[in-house]
C-alpha cells in the first residue's frame, strides 16, 4: 500500500492510545476523539505481561516503560491468613518468552503513550463525545473508524450493533486502589490472597508503591456513596494477612474506585463497512483474566500492521477478526473460569486454581505475535 490513510479512534485509553501510536508511526494522519477533558486513567494499574512488552518493544516504548514501572519476581498466591498455596516464577515467563513483565500504574502507562504521540504529530480532541449517530458521518469522512471506547458504553458497538449489546454482569464489585508499602513486605511478588468469595490482591510498583483491588460477591448498588468504600474494606479485610492490612492502612483514599465487573459475551463480528472494534469495546475480558491490557496491545499491534498490508478495508478488517477472535476470547473464558472457581465455587477453602505452567502460559500468551 503507497497511500496513506486518514483514521479516526474514538477512545483514548491504552487500545486506542497504542493503535494511534502504530498507525502515525507508519506515516498516516490518524485523529483520537476522547470525551474525557483529559487522558483516561480508569483502573490504579495494571500488570504488562510479555506479550505486551512484545507489542511495547515495536512501538519504542521499553525502556520508557521499564523506568516508569516495576519488575516482579514472582506471582505468588495465599489464603486469607498468609499460607502460600501457590507459586509462579516470573522471572522464568520472561527468560522463556524473551521479553520482560512490567507493572506499572495505569496513569502513567496513558501519560507515556500520550507523550510518544504527541510527539509523533498525532492529535487527540479531548473533551469530544462521539454518539452512535455520529459514527456514519465519520465513516465517510475517514477511510478507517476504530472504536476503542471501552466496555461498558462504546458508541461503535452500537453503531455496529443497533439492538445494543449489553455488557454482562458477572456479580462481582471490585474496588480498587494505591497504597505505600512496606519495603520487602511483597518480596517483589505479585500477591493474590483468596478466601471462599472474596479476594485481594498486590501489585508492586518501584519506590515502594503498589495497587491493589477488594472484590467479593455483590448486586450492583450505586446508590451507596462512594465515601463509605474505605470503611467496608476495613471492614471486611481487617483480620486478613498483615500485607492486606498494611495496604489498607496506608492507601491513598483519593485513588480508590468502585467497579461493577462486567465482561462481553463472544461478538460474532466486529466491523462493518470501513468501522471496526478493539479492546474491550470488542472483546471486554473479567480482571480475573489478567490480559484485558495485553491483549488490547495486541489488537493495535495486529491491526496497525494489516493496515500497511491490505487496500480493501473489508479485506484488512475480516482478516483482523480471523486473525484475534480466538484469543479474545480465550482471555474471556479464562477470566470467567477464574471468576467463578474462586467467587463462586462451594467449598470450604481455598484451592490452587489449576494453575498453568510457565510453559504453558508462555504458549499461549505469545502465541501470533512475531516481530
Amino acid at each position: 500500500m503507497q497511500e496513506k490513510r486518514r483514521i479516526a479512534i474514538v477512545g483514548a485509553g491504552i487500545a486506542g492510545m497504542a493503535l494511534a501510536l502504530l498507525v502515525r508511526k507508519q506515516g498516516h494522519q490518524v485523529v483520537l476523539y476522547e470525551r474525557a477533558q483529559a487522558p483516561a486513567a480508569m483502573g490504579a494499574g495494571v500488570t504488562l505481561w510479555p506479550n505486551a512488552l512484545f507489542v511495547l518493544e515495536q512501538m519504542d516504548l521499553t525502556q520508557q516503560i521499564v523506568q516508569a514501572g516495576g519488575l516482579p519476581d514472582s506471582l505468588r498466591q495465599y489464603d486469607h491468613q498468609g499460607t502460600e498455596i501457590s507459586a509462579l516464577s516470573v522471572k522464568q515467563l520472561n527468560k522463556l518468552s524473551g521479553y520482560l513483565t512490567v507493572t506499572i500504574l495505569r496513569r502513567d502507562l496513558i501519560r507515556l503513550l500520550a507523550d510518544a504521540l504527541t510527539a509523533l504529530g498525532g492529535v487527540i480532541r479531548f473533551n469530544t463525545i462521539v454518539s452512535h449517530k455520529e459514527i456514519d458521518g465519520l465513516r465517510k469522512e475517514y477511510d478507517l473508524v476504530v472504536g476503542a471506547d471501552g466496555r461498558m458504553n462504546s458508541a461503535v458497538r452500537q453503531y455496529l450493533y443497533p439492538q445494543h449489546v449489553q455488557p454482562v454482569y458477572q456479580g462481582v464489585v471490585n474496588v480498587i486502589g494505591i497504597s505505600e508499602a512496606e519495603p520487602g513486605m511483597l518480596n517483589n511478588s505479585i500477591c493474590d490472597f483468596r478466601r471462599p468469595g472474596e479476594r485481594f490482591g498486590i501489585v508492586p510498583v518501584k519506590k515502594n508503591l503498589c495497587f491493589w483491588a477488594g472484590a467479593w460477591r455483590s448486586v450492583i448498588d450505586k446508590n451507596r456513596p462512594g465515601k463509605y468504600l474505605y470503611h467496608e474494606l476495613n471492614q471486611r479485610f481487617s483480620s486478613w494477612a498483615e500485607p492486606v492490612r498494611s495496604v489498607l492502612k496506608t492507601a491513598d483514599t483519593d485513588t480508590i474506585q468502585r467497579i461493577f465487573v462486567h465482561d462481553l459475551d463472544t461478538l460474532p463480528y466486529w466491523h462493518r463497512d470501513n468501522v471496526v472494534l478493539i479492546g474491550d469495546a470488542a472483546h471486554a475480558s473479567l480482571p480475573t483474566s489478567g490480559q484485558g491490557a495485553c491483549q488490547a496491545l495486541e489488537d493495535a499491534w495486529h491491526l496497525a500492521g494489516l493496515i500497511s498490508k491490505y487496500d480493501d478495508p473489508s479485506v484488512l478488517l475480516s482478516t483482523f477478526y480471523e486473525r484475534r477472535i480466538a484469543k479474545a476470547t480465550a482471555a474471556q473464558h479464562s477470566g470467567r473460569q477464574l471468576a467463578r472457581q474462586i467467587f463462586f465455587a462451594h467449598h470450604e477453602s481455598p484451592t490452587e486454581c489449576s494453575p498453568l505452567s510457565v510453559a504453558k502460559l508462555n504458549q499461549l500468551w505469545m502465541q501470533g505475535l512475531e516481530s
